[in-house]
């Protein structure tokens, strides 16, 4: 007797579930990618030898917007869920870390797990009482998440400084070595993009990640199949939350002070621009994004005004020619049984 169509589609995809690899790849990449990340990597620790100060401030930034964007698109790219308040996770790992470091004395190193813990507890908070929402619905929510985090730094002065931020943030040691040049962020930063990249890596070939996929694509029969659903948003937005609680510690002591209005909607906006431009879900998509975003119009400065300008119709551009991204997310192909499932080979 022939299945109803609805229990054939859920079947299906279970059957693509049960063929899915139980074990994740080795790194994601294959030996021709390796090559290539090996030169890259040695490239990129011998390039501040080499560069002048003011491009590896770029390069620090550069890197600091790699770590953001690799924790929202844990979020964005692969568990589907549209969050446009980004920027306020950034904001309690700087100020939790300013604060620790300049009223109680703490260190950096000290500061940067209880900033991603405080920032993944802050994730789940707002990830909660949302998850009956999905699209433009979550992410209006996380909009005024995002605000509602801005303004109450802004306005308790006795704790944040209000207006003028937590100031006066020393340099961070490490084995006798102050932190004072933008080369030690640098490749302080460096060694974190390249532990997020490892860990999101792995995680999206793993069964979480998965159960994540499984989600964005078709919530109702991610729950069918048996995906619990609020528990994998959930580990989302904490672990993605928590990578920007670690940049936001190390942004606020390499300038030295943690200010309102370094995490506004446009910080948000601007990863989520990078995810896309970049390619949603895709570990090296992400990182080129981010280097597009920030390098391409510091390389248009000496136009002045029109570089924006410039800017804007290269975007519109690749939106245009490349609506994936630069780097599209490799899509996982499963091979189904020669006679296929469904009410056809049921019948």
């Amino acid at each position: 007797m022939p299945r109803h169509p609805l229990v054939s589609k859920y079947a299906s995809l279970a059957a693509v579930r049960d063929r899915l690899p139980r074990r994740p790849a080795a790194l994601g990449f294959e030996l021709a990618d390796r090559r290539v990340l090996a030169v890259l990597a040695v490239a990129l620790l011998l390039w501040p030898f080499f560069g002048s100060n003011y491009w590896i401030n770029v390069a620090v930034v550069v890197l600091s917007y790699v770590v953001l964007a690799l924790g929202l698109n844990v979020v964005i790219g692969f568990a589907g869920l549209l969050d446009l308040g980004y920027a306020a996770f950034y904001a309690v790992g700087a100020y939790l870390s300013a604060i620790l470091i300049t009223t109680y004395g703490w260190n950096l190193w000290i500061c940067l797990p209880v900033s991603a813990s405080a920032a993944a507890v802050f994730g789940v908070l707002i990830g909660y009482p949302t998850l009956r929402l999905r699209g433009d619905y979550l992410a209006i929510v996380t909009i005024g998440f995002g605000e509602i985090t801005r303004i109450t730094i802004n306005n308790l002065t006795g704790v944040t400084g209000g207006p003028n931020g937590v100031v006066g943030i020393p340099r961070p040691e490490l084995l006798g070595v102050t932190f004072a040049g933008p080369i030690h962020f640098y490749y302080l930063l460096l060694a974190l993009a390249v532990v997020a990249v490892f860990l999101t890596n792995r995680l999206a070939h793993s069964r979480v990640g998965r159960a994540w996929t499984y989600l964005r694509e078709d919530h109702v029969a991610a729950e069918v199949m048996g995906v619990n659903a609020q528990r994998f948003k959930l580990l989302a937005f904490g672990f993605g939350a928590s990578w920007a609680g670690l940049a936001g510690a190390i942004f606020s002591s390499r300038i030295g002070i943690a200010a309102p209005e370094s995490f506004t909607f446009f910080e948000s906006i601007l990863i989520v621009v990078i995810i896309v431009i970049g390619g949603m879900g895709s570990i090296p998509g992400v990182i080129a994004g981010a280097v597009a975003m920030i390098i391409v119009p510091e390389i248009l400065r000496p136009l002045l005004t029109y570089r924006f300008l410039i800017f804007g119709i290269v975007l519109i551009l690749v939106m245009r020619f490349r609506p994936e991204g630069f780097i599209p997310a490799r899509r996982l192909r499963v091979r189904l049984p020669a006679g296929g499932v469904g009410p056809e080979a049921d019948a």
